[in-house]
């Protein structure tokens, strides 16, 4: 080797397809939109798309996910391109899962699993590499056949991180043991957690919410003037993160946390408890969306769901449409400067998203547009909480 030539380790990537089914009652823009995500999912994750597939039909095939044509036109495709992956938009069921890597003879992807990889490589903390890896497990018991025969032949790789890489988790029982034995660590840390969450200073507390990838951490950024890990991809932040906010006349607590997703995998959402008591016990939600995506009223309503499902949604709230400097035409008329412009901030106040959606604002986090009125949008926020103000010399 020449002296001083470097050397490429950087891993390559792993080529993807995605495959999806549009239901009865769903419009083909939607499935579109949802290929969309999965294909920012499987980009988050590291690999590199080369074809996606969408199938109408009334519902999945029980065996095949997809039909019997539409599978050997797949099948054709990830033989003549090199394919290692086909990711599909839904959970399969264990003999999906099964049957599909028979024929297709390639590693098979579902949302969740991809989802889980993601969670596995973007775990930083103690607590947060121990909830992905109690979900993963979870995950993978009613998959135990299918999975051993799989990683016999395939090593490593997407959707191939945590449990299911070492030989003694082909065993079932150790699986379970396993199981158990997270469950005991994240109980003591969630016990630990509880502890301080209840030794800190006796001051309101207001969570940042919202899908994932808004722009929560750059709003926690600016908000506590900290500097919180935020990169444009799904799920930058994993673990809670809390500042303490002074402002004159009001001092709070801060959290930002993980965001939430279309069919977020639910053993995810039970193992994340301790990340999420951040939110059920927040005294009020700034619910952040991010209004230049064309799905947003969607991403609005699984939130909300989300909320439900983990009891705390009966919060005041604040609607937050981050990126208003995003948007087009009929907002932003041709030529407009949305960054000295009060007519449009006029007609986004006087639009059906403020009319339709209770309290909101318009901000643009990462252009800073808007923040003055952010922050006594805030302050209401607390009052609204019943917390008193405090004064600071």
């Amino acid at each position: 080797m020449a002296k001083g030539k470097l050397i490429d380790t950087a891993k390559p990537a792993e080529y993807a397809v995605l495959v999806g089914v549009i239901s009865a009652m769903q419009r083909s823009e939607q499935a579109e939109e949802y290929l969309d995500e999965l294909e920012f999912l499987a980009l988050t994750a590291g690999a590199e798309v080369k074809n996606r597939y969408l199938q109408r039909l009334h519902h999945p095939h029980p065996r095949t996910y997809i039909g019997e044509g539409k599978l050997e036109e797949i099948a054709g495709y990830v033989a003549a391109h090199e394919i290692d992956m086909v990711i599909f938009d839904d959970e399969l069921s264990p003999s999906q899962l099964r049957n599909l890597e028979q024929i297709l003879k390639v590693k098979i992807l579902d949302r969740s699993n991809l989802i889980l990889d993601i969670f596995a490589s973007r775990a930083r903390t103690a607590q947060a590499r121990y909830q992905v890896e109690l979900a993963q497990a979870q995950y993978l018991l009613p998959r135990l056949t299918r999975m051993w025969t799989h990683l016999s032949k395939q090593k490593g790789g997407i959707g191939m991180k945590g449990p299911g890489e070492t030989e003694i988790e082909t065993d079932r029982r150790a699986l379970r043991n396993k199981i158990d034995k997270l469950k005991e660590r994240l109980a003591l840390i969630d016990k630990q957690a509880l502890t301080q969450r209840r030794n800190r200073d006796n001051k309101p507390r207001v969570a940042l919410v919202g899908y994932t990838n808004v722009g929560k951490s750059t709003l926690m950024n600016l908000i506590s003037k900290s500097e919180v890990f935020a990169e444009n991809k799904l799920f930058a932040t994993l673990d809670s993160t809390v500042r303490k906010v002074d402002w004159p006349g009001l001092s709070f607590l801060l959290t930002d946390t993980v965001g939430f997703i279309r069919k977020l995998p639910h053993q995810l959402v039970e193992c994340f408890k301790s990340t999420l008591d951040e939110i059920r016990e927040a005294d009020a939600l700034l619910h952040v969306v991010d209004i230049s995506h064309p799905g947003f009223e969607e991403q609005i309503r699984v939130v909300n769901e989300t909320l439900k499902e983990i009891g705390a949604r009966n919060k005041p709230v604040l609607l937050v449409f981050n990126k208003m400097d995003a948007l087009k035409e009929p907002f932003i008329l041709e030529g407009e400067d949305v960054q000295n412009s009060d007519a449009y901030l006029n007609r986004l106040k006087n639009s059906y998203m403020a009319r339709e959606n209770g309290q909101v604002v318009f901000i643009s986090a990462g252009k800073k547009l808007n923040i003055e009125e952010l922050r006594e949008k805030i302050v209401d926020l607390v009052k609204l909480a019943g917390k008193s103000l405090k004064t600071f010399e």
